[in-house]
């Protein structure tokens, strides 16, 4: 960090820093700044909503998935997302806030989760899209958190990135078995592609010199790579397998440059981003409403194991006494 910066910062604050540059984690009892806990809070609390959002899309075609198989595929990849979700809560509850908090924000809207699932899943081809898509740019985005700075973040993802890489997989493959398949399923794989590219591009977050959170967020290694670079990552390795599959992205600026090896590409319609992020998406009210709906019904199993565990409780007390 800069000399003219570490002026404006307490001691305490240069140690901070000092550990983050030599790659040290942090841990939930050492120091840290209140800014600090509350970047960590606001993106695992996001992170972890959206695992459990996640769910509702793909649930939708649980009953109507086309083998026993792909059924049963499909309910282990659901089972996999709400333990992704348990897993970040609890690492966002070592920062001093408990899930119920973070339910209530999620509810009141106060906490937000990715824009991807506040649109709508029309055929089993978006089963496809969704796995290939967008667990392919949450790898994209989760692989480096590994490394983040905080420890019981980076080592919550160390499974779930093993995990999503299945769940990558076998979108590409429902996606492969389509586009090899009739001419109408084919069509149907376009048509998922079409609809869930942009809102993919849009997972990595608005252009870096739009973004409110990157820059302080990648000086503390909350975040480790920019969004911009990573969606060029995503596009650089997304396109050679669309190519593979006998699809078309569905933009006509497209192209490589041969100089950069990298290839050159359309901004999502930011406006878009912000309409939905601020709740009018597609399904943003079936959602949330949903999520609602599931923390209302469970009430009377959260009151009867807390009841369970408070008897517990005060007969090793009376045992004890």
């Amino acid at each position: 960090m800069a000399s003219t910066e570490n002026t404006e910062l307490s001691e305490q604050e240069i140690a901070f820093q000092a550990r983050i540059d030599r790659g040290e984690k942090i841990e939930p009892k050492d120091w840290m700044p209140d800014a600090y806990r509350r970047s960590l809070i606001r993106q695992i609390g996001q992170h972890a909503h959206s695992e459990i959002v996640g769910q509702l899309p793909e649930g939708n075609w649980i009953t109507r998935a086309p083998t026993l198989e792909r059924k049963a595929n499909l309910l282990a990849k659901v089972q996999d997302e709400a333990g992704h979700g348990l897993y970040l809560y609890c690492a966002a509850e070592t920062l001093g806030i408990t899930r119920d908090e973070m339910f209530e924000m999620l509810h009141n809207g106060k906490m937000k989760y990715s824009s991807i699932f506040n649109y709508p899943t029309l055929t089993w081809a978006d089963m496809g899209a969704v796995g290939w898509l967008v667990d392919g740019a949450a790898i994209m985005n989760q692989v480096p958190l590994q490394r983040t700075s905080y420890g019981p973040y980076a080592r919550a993802m160390v499974r779930i990135c093993k995990e999503e890489s299945f769940h990558q997989r076998q979108g590409f493959h429902i996606m492969m078995t389509m586009s090899n398949g009739s001419g109408e399923q084919k069509r149907m794989a376009q048509d998922a592609l079409n609809r869930f590219w942009y809102p993919a591009l849009m997972m990595f977050g608005p252009s870096d010199k739009d973004s409110v959170h990157s820059a302080q967020s990648m000086a503390w290694k909350i975040k480790m790579n920019s969004n911009d670079e990573l969606r060029q990552k995503f596009v650089d390795e997304t396109v050679p397998q669309a190519e593979y599959l006998g699809l078309t992205i569905p933009d006509d600026q497209l192209s490589l440059d041969s100089d950069t090896g990298h290839y050159r590409f359309s901004e999502p319609d930011w406006e878009e981003f912000h309409q939905v992020i601020n709740g009018n998406g597609p399904c943003n009210e079936e959602r949330l409403n949903a999520r609602i709906k599931a923390w209302d019904d469970g009430a009377w199993v959260r009151e009867g194991m807390m009841a369970h565990a408070n008897k517990r409780s005060a007969k090793k007390q009376v045992a004890v006494g």
